[in-house]
């Protein structure tokens, strides 16, 4: 993968975190929603964190399965969103949509590169 690249989707996943912590600090959430929004500030963090152990692994091994758990956080943050968006006040259900959203694009963004990244010796 180009550095370019790398530091493009490194930037994206800080974005993604960035943007659930603010749509979720916009207004007061009903307790039905506190769990499954702590979930997601967890699972919205850590996909980016594990995509920057990733890249700075000491072998390939450790590589291949910091993107697998990046991709992990990924689909469970998808979850999480998909969830609060049926929950959330109305005035907040569209922009976990579309959080829901990117957090399937990242998903799928992370199951291609686990699939070209060379196998661990």
């Amino acid at each position: 993968m180009a550095k370019g690249t790398q530091y493009e989707l490194q930037e994206r996943t800080y974005q993604f975190a960035v943007s659930v912590r603010r749509v979720l600090s916009e207004e007061d959430l009903p307790p039905v929603c506190w769990e499954d929004s702590k979930q997601l500030l967890r699972s919205s963090g850590s996909v980016g964190a594990n995509y920057i152990e990733a890249n700075d692994s000491l072998s390939q091994r450790d590589k291949i399965y910091r993107m697998r758990v990046a991709r992990k956080e990924a689909s469970e943050s998808r979850h999480w969103a998909r969830l609060l968006s049926q929950t959330l006040p109305a005035s907040l259900r569209d922009e976990m949509a579309t959080i829901e959203d990117e957090a399937d694009q990242l998903a799928r963004i992370l199951t291609t590169i686990v699939k070209k990244l060379p196998p661990a010796e």
